[in-house]
């Protein structure tokens, strides 16, 4: 009996100890959420290009950079009859096979065998592949050190280190199995996080793991061992901002643009059009040390500002008559125009814009929901111009790039659904054009069908995009609701894009760069700058001017074109000017102001200037033949106003371009016989004057000696034909790179 009880007791023992272990094993296991998808993730299985595609690759589907964990699973072991995943002999897992190369795989070999990840899987498989548990860990923080990097040369790479913060305290190194993607290829980086110079200049590192992800600044710049600060003086605060961090980089600013670069770049950047012969040569010659921020003020003065910059907004706002017909395009860029004349603050502007309904030809601002015809068009296109945000992607699938999912999409598309037309009879042209509509139209709020997550085919409740659920009390007045919280100071996202569109029409590139896509992994260049001139459209009272004047006469707007030593690489960072091709209608009104001949444009009356047109194309193309100016605005990237984007626009050069530069069009304008070019050769002008006016009016400062040479040499070859030379020199510096090129 003794010794049964014994063997009992060993027997229960054993049991004990071996339910000990099993739990203990049980408790060790991968969870799928928290162990199996970095690792998927880490193999990039689950990214656009491969099974995270809309359609899957291969006959699976995972869910777009693992934001569906459930999706997941049951794609890779309750799916296609559980055959990838083996049980029984976790090595023989399709998965496996498939990853290490031992199965054909059009993706390669993504996983070793011999490493941690392949263990790791080998380990949840055997264990019984559980699925993603409710009570498992919670990812909560995401820590990368260092924040941002600045790596002189010798030094040509910089490791992060990154940890996890779960929400059982745990503290997890995961480094080796965070995701890296750079923004550019000024760099490369490895599966360690080590980040390697490729050339000098600035890359942002984003790191991602599981469903969060930060961004890390990475500037690589020359040893310039014998580099000194130039200090140069600050002439407002934008000037602290973009110098210290050009203190920091070893780059020192290029010098103050001359007098005559400056006259013409404040011209064409607060007016569109190039200052008179007789304007250039009295602001060259005056000694006032105060002249250029009293010439800003003069220009933002003038009716002009209205007309430029009311040309910049009717882009983005789709002003073209196929969709608002003429006469709904004519009064929405009047308005827009009259606005901007009349100081309209941006916020009001804008809530008129979001709460505008009733006939779009008596209710200008009407015309903003004409053109969005639906909820999901009216949210991404507000969320567009501003907020900065592009939401596109959330509408299949939670953002890949950003905090928007696909919940945050559809909530804030619900705002914009209670709105109707009443459409009268269409009097288009092209009975096949569906796009087209001819007559009023009349916008109203109305009760519709409210929006639905196709997700989960439940009514989405209207919600502001980062921001609260629209309170019931507000459900029957959205719009009003919307315009109260999208335009308050408050509001950083709107308070920056709009801050930040000013800055990229003077500056030539946004401090968030593209303008329309603010994220936590595309942040400011300069943040503590980005963060200064919104501020300032506040203190301002979000008036345009008053930003456009406070960024013009900073010395960072100031500075020349042309790069020194320290600061040739520079793309980003304002420490001189970048040169870039003008916009097409400002550069064939420049062509018209030099040879005193406007170029013509279909159903508009002659002498009309390009920035002054208030849409895209007349209707009557369809029936008559084209403007000469009308072909030019078109081969010179006037965008056809179909996307709410300022990328529309082009300003690359094309062959075209030069066949228009030479060929009929402007030929006739400087062929011209009553033209510019004809008085100035019947003129009692030497011919010294006659080239001294030519070049300060197409280029705002004087010939230098051998442009003067040259020119006389062109008249003196010409056999008394003064006007025949005339035209050539015209021609030449219409052709001239420093004409068509904002520098």
């Amino acid at each position: 009996m003794k010794s049964r009880f014994i063997v009992l007791m060993l027997v229960a023992s054993s049991l004990v100890v071996s339910g000990w272990c099993c739990r203990a094993v049980r408790a060790a296991s991968p969870e799928f959420t928290v162990d199996v998808m970095p690792v998927i993730s880490k193999a990039g299985c689950n990214l656009g290009t491969c099974h995270g595609n809309l359609n899957g690759k291969g006959g699976l589907k995972l869910s777009l950079r693992g934001q569906d964990p459930e999706f997941d699973y049951h794609s890779l072991v309750v799916s296609a009859r559980g055959r990838r995943v083996n049980l029984a002999a976790p090595e023989q897992s399709l998965i496996l096979q498939k990853a290490t190369g031992n199965v054909a795989h059009r993706g390669g070999i993504r996983i070793d065998t011999g490493s941690d990840a392949y263990a790791l899987l080998i380990r949840w498989i055997a264990d019984g592949a559980s699925a993603p548990s409710p009570e498992a860990i919670k990812l909560t923080q995401l820590r990368v050190t260092p924040t941002e990097a600045i790596v002189v040369e010798p030094d040509d790479q910089v490791r992060v280190h990154v940890e996890a913060l779960f929400s059982d305290g745990s503290l997890r190194d995961v480094t080796d199995t965070a995701c890296y993607e750079l923004s550019n290829l000024n760099a490369e980086v490895d599966a360690h996080g080590v980040v390697s110079r490729l050339k000098y200049g600035e890359t942002t590192l984003i790191v991602r793991y599981l469903h969060l992800q930060l961004p890390v600044s990475i500037a690589f710049t020359e040893k310039r061992q014998d580099f000194v600060w130039d200090d140069p003086d600050s002439f407002n605060e934008i000037d602290d901002h973009v110098f210290a961090k050009l203190k920091r980089l070893r780059i020192n600013p290029s010098p103050l643009c001359d007098d005559s670069t400056f006259v013409r770049r404040a011209y064409l950047d607060a007016i569109g059009r190039l200052p008179l012969a007789a304007e250039s040569r009295e602001f060259v010659a005056d000694p006032d040390p105060d002249k250029r921020d009293q010439l800003i003020d003069s220009l933002l003065a003038r009716p002009e500002f209205a007309d430029y910059w009311a040309l910049k907004w009717a882009d983005v706002l789709r002003a073209e008559e196929k969709v608002l017909d003429t006469q709904g395009v004519q009064v929405f860029h009047e308005w827009i125009r009259d606005g901007l004349a009349s100081g309209r603050p941006i916020d009001q502007f804008v809530r008129e814009l979001v709460t505008g309904t009733g006939s779009t030809f008596n209710d200008p601002a009407a015309n903003y929901y004409r053109a969005n015809r639906d909820p999901s068009t009216r949210g991404e296109t507000t969320a567009r111009l501003f907020l900065g945000t592009r939401l596109q992607c959330a509408k299949c699938h939670n953002h890949p790039f950003d905090r928007w999912t696909q919940d945050d999409y559809y909530e804030w598309s619900s705002l914009f659904s209670q709105l109707d037309y009443e459409i009268g009879e269409n009097k288009r042209q092209d009975g096949l054009d569906k796009n087209e509509f001819a007559g009023d139209q009349t916008v109203m709020v109305s009760k519709q069908k409210e929006v639905r997550n196709p997700t989960t085919n439940e009514v989405a409740p209207p919600k502001f995009l980062g921001g609260d659920i629209l309170p019931d009390e507000a459900k029957g007045d959205r719009l009003s609701a919307l315009a109260d919280w999208l335009t308050s100071p408050e509001n950083e996202l709107f308070v920056q894009s709009q801050a930040n569109f000013i800055w990229y029409q003077l500056m030539g590139l946004g401090i968030v760069d593209p303008i329309d896509d603010f994220r936590l992994t595309n942040p400011p260049s300069n943040p503590e700058l980005m963060q200064f001139v919104s501020h300032e459209l506040v203190r301002g009272g979000f008036d345009v001017r008053h930003l456009v004047a406070t960024i013009m006469k900073s010395r960072a707007y100031q500075l020349s074109a042309e790069p020194n030593e320290s600061n040739v690489n520079d793309q980003t960072c304002y420490s001189r000017a970048y040169v870039r091709r003008l916009p097409a209608e400002v550069l064939l009104d420049m062509q018209g102001d030099v040879l005193g001949a406007s170029a013509g444009f279909l159903g508009y009356p002659d002498g009309t200037r390009a920035v002054e047109i208030p849409g895209v194309l007349s209707k009557q193309a369809r029936k008559k033949p084209l403007g000469s100016g009308d072909r030019f605005l078109k081969t010179f990237g006037k965008p056809d106003r179909i996307m709410a984007c300022d990328c529309e626009r082009s300003n690359e050069t094309t062959l075209k371009q030069v066949f228009a530069l030479i060929g009929e069009g402007l030929n006739e304008r400087i062929t011209a016989p009553e033209n510019r070019l004809a008085t100035l050769a019947e003129s009692s002008m030497t011919d010294v004057e006659v080239v001294q006016e030519l070049y300060w009016s197409a280029l705002s400062r004087p010939p230098n000696a051998s442009e003067e040479s040259a020119s006389l040499g062109v008249i003196s070859a010409s056999s008394g034909n003064r006007r025949v030379a005339i035209e050539d020199i015209a021609w030449a510096l219409l052709n001239a790179k420093e004409f068509l090129f904002r520098r």
